[in-house]
């Protein structure tokens, strides 16, 4: 056996042990066909009550450096 044999012997193997595993870890056809429902919906604050504002944004902190 040459090389290029032994590596294309190993080559298959490796694929067909790859696709196997596809098969076994990906969804069912079932699964694709229908697809899961959404979450359900949580209610929000009532209407009386304003929700808490969200804190601002910050950057990146720059602090200066003295030069020695």
């Amino acid at each position: 056996m040459t090389s290029q044999s032994v590596a294309g012997l190993l080559g298959a193997l490796v694929a067909a042990i790859v696709l196997a595993a596809a098969f076994i870890y990906g969804p069912s056809p079932s699964q694709i066909a229908k697809p899961t429902q959404p979450a359900a919906v949580q209610q929000s604050a009532p209407a009386g009550q304003p929700a808490p504002a969200a804190p601002a944004p910050r950057g990146p902190v720059i602090r200066e450096v003295p030069n020695n």
